[in-house]
């Protein structure tokens, strides 16, 4: 009679195995080794990930979104310059003078050339392209209406300024709209973006705690168990991760802080300045208007009264004093406060204007209007207009060398973080390594 062999029983599952390992020291220590490994992976990748991340968005503010955001600005301004200098060129009588036909043609084409650059990042923003596409649309035929303008005014017919009153209407009821809505867009994109670079980014910081906390724990434990103070590998290990930490966080500080002083000092600046320059352009196209209209336009001057106080009220709401008050030099702050003192002068000027005109004095006012003379309002405005874009221009460039330093805080971080977390996992595969010898 043949018996059957008794089966052998099965060995210890793989689980059962690394449970027995783990009652043990040395497969405690090579839980512990490997769990620091892991976790000192997991915040390298994260920290250096935050870090390049940081660094294309500061890339992206300065080589596309701002520049996004100044082309949309170009197209408000430029649409606002065209129709106030339409005006005051219509004031003339006949042919035009050369320097206001060339700024007139300037702003056109500007406005074209900064539509284009704008529309080619409108993309799937709906909102963006409708505006995009009114100023495509309605910027030709308001053209056409000066140029129709323009040609009656040459001949002496009276139509010419009914064309340039419906031109204007255009500009204010279509174009304008449309193009302070594409820059409130990407005005909005700006600065959701400058918000996304200056945040302190949490999750790399708490990962480098938990790691320099769990090292720590590590070498109280192993003090414990072997009765040796120094743990070298994993002493230089939390040194890494440490210099790590407060590398990755000063560099962090120091970026929002410079992000924030390019938001202040910078974008929001400009903001504040391209509304005051825009308001003074159509103050200017409304002071130039109701003279054209000769008695016919009331409604200019009602509105040149609500947006000056914009650029010359005592309150709050007067643009340039917040202007000043945000500059961030004594320089740029001497050009906004030589704007306030223009635009009363100007003030003062348009007074005189309507006081002529009212009085029956239709050339003497016209000639106050676009004249030459030193208390004009045509030299106040010009260096109103002066002022405010050399601030603008300020403006910009302490965004750009406040965001460049924002981004000089982050040279070498990514490598570093690299380099840094490679010294730590040695640290502690040299430190738990040599622990574990003991026990062989």
């Amino acid at each position: 009679m043949v018996t059957a062999a008794p089966q052998r029983s099965a060995g210890p599952s793989a689980l059962g195995r690394v449970t027995r390992s783990a009652n043990t020291t040395p497969g405690r220590l090579s839980l512990v080794a490997v769990a620091l490994l892991v976790l000192t992976a997991v915040t390298g990748i994260v920290a250096a990930l935050t870090a390049q991340a940081k660094r294309d968005t500061l890339d992206d503010l300065v080589a596309h979104r701002e520049p996004l955001a100044t082309a949309a600005q170009q197209i408000f301004r430029s649409l606002s310059d065209a129709d106030a200098t339409a005006a005051s060129a219509f004031l003339s009588g006949g042919v035009e003078p050369a320097p206001l036909r060339t700024r007139y043609e300037f702003d056109i084409s500007q406005a074209g050339t900064a539509l284009g650059k704008a529309s080619a990042d409108v993309g799937g923003d709906l909102k963006a392209a409708e505006q995009v596409e009114i100023l495509s649309q309605q910027l030709p035929v308001y053209a056409g209406l000066v140029e129709t303008a323009r040609a009656n005014n040459r001949q002496g017919f009276p139509a010419g300024a009914a064309y340039l009153r419906e031109a204007s209407g255009l500009m204010r009821s279509k174009l304008l709209p449309a193009a302070e809505q594409l820059y409130e867009i990407n005005y909005d994109r700006l600065q959701a973006e400058q918000e996304s670079a200056r945040s302190i980014p949490l999750a790399p910081i708490l990962l480098m705690a938990a790691l320099v906390v769990a090292l720590v724990l590590t070498q109280r434990y192993l003090t414990r168990r072997t009765n040796r103070l120094l743990n070298i590998g994993l002493i230089a290990a939390t040194a890494a991760v440490a210099l790590t930490m407060i590398w990755g966080t000063i560099a962090m500080i120091v970026l929002s802080s410079h992000v924030g002083d390019a938001e202040r000092g910078g974008a929001q600046q400009v903001d504040v300045l391209v509304q005051a320059r825009i308001n003074s352009l159509k103050c200017r196209a409304d002071e130039t208007l109701t003279l054209v209209a000769r008695g016919d336009g009331p409604g200019y001057e009602q509105e040149w009264q609500q947006l000056a106080a914009s650029i010359t009220g005592d309150g709050q709401g007067n643009l340039l004093r917040q202007a000043k008050d945000l500059a961030s030099s004594d320089a740029m702050a001497g050009e906004v406060q030589l704007a306030v003192q223009n635009a009363q002068a100007w003030a003062d000027a348009h007074r005189k204007i309507r006081e002529l005109d009212d009085g029956g004095q239709y050339e003497e006012a016209v000639k106050v209007a676009i004249g030459d003379a030193p208390d004009s309002a045509a030299v106040a405005f010009g260096k109103l207009d002066k002022n405010l874009i050399t601030a603008l221009n300020a403006g910009r460039e302490e965004f750009f060398t406040q965001t460049t330093r924002a981004g000089n805080a982050l040279t070498g971080l990514v490598p570093g973080i690299a380099v840094l977390a490679v010294v730590a996992a040695a640290g502690i595969t040299f430190g738990i390594r040599e622990r574990l010898r003991e026990y062989r």
